[in-house]
């Protein structure tokens, strides 16, 4: 009996110390390797209408580089991450005009970011006060 509970202790440690592991992934490896197409904004499904040209996406880069499409215009900018605290810069940004508003809501969205986190392919970017300003999920491969 005390050999069945010393296995079943052993086996109980094991598998919490490999679930911690989980928990300590580089954040910077959870971002880059996909474009995040935006799947929501402010807790709402998309008006795809809003986005004449397509899908906003995000694509996190090694060297803090943040590239991205805003739905009418490309931009290249920077991001600073430090724990799940990120900050996002998207620097220069092409200048073609825009019908609707859905750009200037997605741009406006991104300077409000504070942190984020990642559950299950969903990318949720996240105020200070852990509101949703919108998700992203990988863009599919071909």
């Amino acid at each position: 009996m005390k050999k069945l509970s010393g296995i079943l202790i052993l086996t109980i440690l094991l598998g919490l110390s490999s679930c911690s592991s989980v928990g300590n992934l580089n954040p910077l490896s959870l971002l880059t390797g996909n474009n995040w197409v935006l799947n929501s904004m402010l807790g709402k499904a998309l008006d795809p209408a809003k986005f004449a040209g397509g899908l906003p996406f995000l694509n996190f880069q090694e060297g803090g580089k943040l590239a991205g499409f805003a739905g009418c215009n490309n931009f290249n900018g920077n991001f600073n991450l430090e724990g799940t605290s990120l900050k996002l810069d998207p620097g220069a940004m092409t200048r073609k005009a825009c019908p609707g508003d859905g750009e200037k809501d997605f741009t406006s969205a991104l300077s409000q970011v504070a942190n984020f986190k990642v559950n299950k392919n969903k990318l949720t970017l996240l105020d200070g006060a852990a509101k949703e300003l919108m998700s992203f999920i990988p863009q599919a491969k071909p």
